[in-house]
């Protein structure tokens, strides 16, 4: 059973859309990727298992983007264009959930987010998912 701390609730800029996003590994799946629709989206996500996302208003308001292989589905406001959620590529059965989504999350919260190599995705390569790098928040001093 997952604790109620990996239970989180969120929405689109609007709030057209809201969620509630129930985390696999709570803030430990934290991640980015270097393909190149999430470079240019530069959004950091978290893990949701299938099911683990429930629409509490607005599902229909959301619209999708597939591309390349057409595998991964993203999930956006398609009122704001906020990007909430996507259904992975590698692992369908999981969702990467936008942080910044979620109420009293920023992705500055996380100092250190891992970055995976998605360029040369493991399914394209039959290799093990690489790790790119790793992105630091460094907060200025006050």
């Amino acid at each position: 059973m997952v604790d109620n701390t990996d239970v989180r609730v969120g929405q689109c800029h609007c709030g057209a859309v809201r969620f509630e996003a129930t985390l696999s590994d709570g803030f430990g799946s934290i991640r980015r990727c270097t393909c190149s629709y999430c470079r240019m989206r530069g959004a950091v996500v978290a893990m949701a298992a299938m099911g683990g996302i429930k629409f509490l208003r607005g599902e229909d308001a959301l619209t999708s983007y597939r591309f390349h292989t057409g595998a991964a589905q993203h999930f956006f406001c398609s009122r704001c264009g906020i990007y909430t959620h996507h259904q992975r590529r590698s692992n369908q059965d999981l969702y990467a959930v936008n942080v910044a989504c979620l109420d009293g999350v920023s992705p500055f919260d996380f100092p250190e987010v891992p970055v995976m190599d998605g360029i040369h995705h493991t399914n394209d390569t039959g290799r093990p998912t690489r790790r790119a790098g790793t992105l630091r928040f460094i907060p200025a001093d006050e």
